[in-house]
């Protein structure tokens, strides 16, 4: 059963150190038992084995895994070389709760009947898993690169990284909350919805796609599928096709060397002109000014 940890966030988490880790050898991880201390993994590319209280996980590229404090997690098979992942080492400020699925199941339940706190309250809670595959991964490997940007940037004020640790486990929660399967059936409406988010989600980058197209593939009138996904997302499907391409569109630009026209294609826009105009449509920069914004990242052992 998988499990999950409830934290409060209403201060900022204490951010320790971090790193992108690479290896240029065959590598397993070491053993360790960390005090208090939780560790945040973002896997990059090849699979991660890491054994923790007992259970074996393999971390799959685009996945999420925590190591919890107090217990003892050590690697039980060797990675290739190249493997490569993102790492955080942080302190929550509060005592955290362990979760169960039923017990996550009735959180995220309370947390959509009531999405909208009375005025004056904020909800200071964050559900995260101990193991996901976060949906819109892009988006937390460009917080990544942004936390370890700032943390090399000798800032005076250095509390920066404590908020910004706490903005990529925020963003962590988001998505886990908003993708939670509770028991709580959806409406015909939702599911029809969920099922064409999938969709678009696997095939924006691999081709333009049209409104027309999309509707043809569900079989679904244009009016009626663009008038239900603009009542159940809240946005155009065009404006969450271009948010998907925008999205990766970033990635690609902190993490790879690799010129606008070339990511362009790789989204799925064979116009780079288009391509720019539209990212400064949604970003207010350009591509290049967006790359230019990080760059220090150090490269360092786990």
């Amino acid at each position: 059963m998988s499990e999950f940890l409830k934290a409060n966030v209403s201060k900022p988490v204490d951010f320790i150190l971090g790193g992108q880790f690479i290896t240029t050898e065959s590598w397993r991880h070491m053993r360790r038992n960390h005090d208090d201390i939780y560790v945040l993994i973002i896997n990059l590319n090849n699979n991660v084995y890491i054994e923790q209280n007992g259970l074996k996980y393999a971390i799959k590229p685009g996945e999420v895994f925590i190591l919890l404090p107090n217990q003892v997690h050590t690697g039980y098979k060797p990675s290739v070389i190249g493997t490569s992942y993102y790492w955080f080492h942080f302190l929550f400020p509060y005592p955290v709760e362990v979760l169960d699925e039923n017990e996550m199941d009735r959180e995220v339940t309370a947390i959509r009947s009531n999405h909208y706190a009375p005025s004056g309250r904020k909800n200071t809670s964050i559900l995260l898993p101990v193991h996901s595959s976060p949906l819109f991964v892009e988006r937390i490997h460009i917080l990544c690169k942004q936390l370890l940007d700032v943390s090399k940037a000798n800032f005076y004020n250095n509390y920066c990284v404590d908020y910004l640790a706490t903005s990529l486990l925020i963003e962590l929660s988001e998505q886990t909350i908003a993708n939670f399967t509770t028991s709580k059936l959806w409406t015909d409406q939702e599911r029809k919805i969920s099922t064409v988010l999938e969709w678009i989600r696997i095939h924006a980058l691999t081709k333009d796609i049209s409104v027309a197209a999309i509707a043809e593939q569900f079989s679904y009138n244009s009016d009626y599928l663009t008038r239900i996904f603009k009542k159940t997302t809240g946005m155009s499907i065009q404006e969450y096709l271009h948010v998907i391409k925008i999205a990766k569109a970033k990635e690609l630009l902190v993490r790879t060397s690799e010129n606008i026209k070339v990511i362009s294609d790789s989204v799925g826009i064979s116009d780079e002109k288009y391509f720019m105009r539209l990212f400064k449509k949604y970003e207010k920069v350009t591509p290049s000014e967006y790359r230019q914004a990080y760059f220090r990242v150090e490269m360092n052992n786990f």
